[in-house]
């Protein structure tokens, strides 16, 4: 009986030990929030305490508005940058010498007239030795002033137009242009690729031929000049025949 008279008080001991012990944490528990209100109580009365805490929480309220949210994983990454895309652009419109730096740039790219249409007619054919295929001609032409190049042997651009003669023959063309410029005269030869259709005008023996050119101007206005240009066209001799042709022509251009 001994033996179990004493697994009997082992137990019943341990079972008080261990709801004293659970008391004990939830006394000092107890006085841990009674100490926490006491401190918080204690502050609230105190004036600065309170004045701090209201500049923390309007701290905070405008933080959140420009910060963006802290997020995780790759599906997110498109809300990261529209987020830090409009905290940027929220800095930089409260940026006076910003917003001052934007509208001179934006003043200037007017001012520099990127884009330069020019438009011409003249004379299709001027050499012809039969003297059945001249006829006159009317065309465009335009070129991209962002697109210009400066190499050591000159300015260069990209060029695009077309003509139709009279006897509706149409050339449609692409190339590039040189730019010398000599005070208000301007100096400017090309050369262009392009298709060619003779309609009821002049055979030159293949669709593709190709276009030299020279043009002299001179400004007469600002941002209009006024041209002289004189072309040839011809397929190399890759066509079945390849008579050629000699152009000339006076241009208006426009720069806008």
């Amino acid at each position: 009986m001994k033996p179990k008279f004493l697994l009997f008080f082992i137990t019943f001991l341990s079972f008080n030990l261990v709801v004293v012990e659970a008391k004990s944490a939830e006394t000092i528990r107890e006085d841990l929030r009674n100490a926490k209100n006491q401190i918080m109580k204690t502050l609230t009365g105190n004036e600065s305490y309170t004045e701090e805490k209201k500049i923390t929480e309007s701290t905070k309220t405008e933080a959140s508005k420009t910060e963006c949210p802290k997020t995780k994983g790759p599906t997110n990454l498109r809300q990261d940058f529209a987020c830090a895309k409009k905290r940027i652009t929220e800095t930089m419109s409260g940026n006076k010498s910003y917003q001052k730096e934007k509208r001179t740039d934006k003043a200037r790219s007017f001012d520099e007239k990127n884009n330069n249409i020019s438009v011409y007619t003249g004379t299709f054919d001027t050499i012809d030795k039969e003297g059945d295929d001249q006829t006159t001609l009317m065309g465009v032409e335009h070129k991209n002033k962002d697109l210009f190049r400066d190499t050591w042997i000159g300015r260069f651009s990209p060029t695009t137009g077309a003509f139709v003669t009279k006897k509706n023959s149409i050339y449609l063309y692409t190339g590039i242009e040189a730019d010398y410029n000599l005070g208000p005269i301007n100096i400017s030869p090309s050369f262009a690729p392009g298709y060619y259709e003779a309609g009821d005008g002049k055979n030159l023996g293949s669709a593709l031929e190709f276009k030299s050119e020279i043009k002299v101007g001179v400004d007469l206005f600002k941002n209009t000049n006024l041209g002289y240009s004189y072309s040839h066209i011809s397929n190399n001799d890759w066509g079945d025949v390849n008579p050629g042709t000699d152009n000339q022509s006076v241009t208006i251009s426009k720069k806008f």
